[in-house]
């Protein structure tokens, strides 16, 4: 497929000069993922895709491969966190310059990576991550759920005494500085909102930017109504102690 930039001139030829991967945590994705991974390859077919099969129990994996994507197969479920550092990881050890993270279950929309982009190879952000509640993108969820993230969101405010508005987006894109620390530490189980708090902990610069997402393509959300509760209480208690944990040892 011919490559396809929308971003700024002197961008695209600066994306072009780097070494670049999408990251693309999956469990049990097999009805979405060779969409995915097509639509990431018609972004940019210098993009290296590699899918992280969290455990699943599908054909995901095959599906993945068979659609272009390099896999890596975890032998069981780590949860979104452990597969979305293995991502780094990969990332870090095989030297990649940048790095973006895209969800298996089609949410996020590849043609929104311009967006998320656009201040890392500008040299404005460590990390980007794309916000569904900036400029009037409309994002539908349950009631609960909004209300979920509009708390989350106004704890991180504080903490970071910078406005965020979305604090469970893994819409990301981020540099090797960001490659890096994501590598060598992420939070498990429900992890954006901690891995936030833990950009600024460690200095790095974040940038929110205005994305439209879609539905999911299939399954289901792993937070249901009735774990938003239990939700809310264990995100928060976990960025309170993430303030208090020790900086994660930067890897060689």
């Amino acid at each position: 497929m011919t490559q396809v930039l929308e971003v700024p001139k002197a961008d695209a030829e600066r994306l072009r000069a780097l070494r670049r991967v999408a990251i693309v945590p999956a469990y049990n994705e097999e009805a979405s993922i060779a969409r995915v991974v097509g639509e990431l390859l018609a972004y940019d077919s210098g993009l290296r895709v590699v899918v992280v099969d969290d455990g699943s129990t599908d054909r995901t994996a095959d599906v993945a491969r068979a659609a272009g994507a390099k896999v890596v197969s975890l032998p069981f479920n780590l949860g979104i966190g452990g597969a979305v550092q293995t991502g780094f990881r990969y990332a870090w050890e095989q030297g990649f310059d940048v790095a973006v993270r895209a969800d298996g279950d089609g949410q996020h929309d590849p043609a929104e990576l311009d967006a998320i982009l656009r201040p890392v190879l500008a040299d404005e952000a460590d990390v980007a991550v794309g916000s569904r509640f900036m400029g009037g993108a409309g994002y539908r969820s349950s009631r609960s759920r909004r209300v979920g993230i509009r708390l989350l969101a106004w704890i991180v405010s504080a903490l970071t005494r910078q406005r965020i508005t979305d604090p469970t987006s893994g819409f990301q894109a981020a540099n090797r500085l960001g490659i890096r620390l994501f590598a060598a530490d992420y939070p498990h189980d429900y992890p954006e909102a901690e891995a936030t708090v833990m950009v600024f902990k460690h200095r790095l610069r974040l940038r929110e930017v205005p994305v439209a997402m879609r539905a999911r393509e299939s399954g289901r959300s792993s937070i249901t109504t009735v774990r938003s509760v239990y939700y809310m209480v264990k995100v928060v208690l976990a960025i309170f102690v993430a303030l208090f944990r020790r900086k994660a040892v930067p890897l060689d």
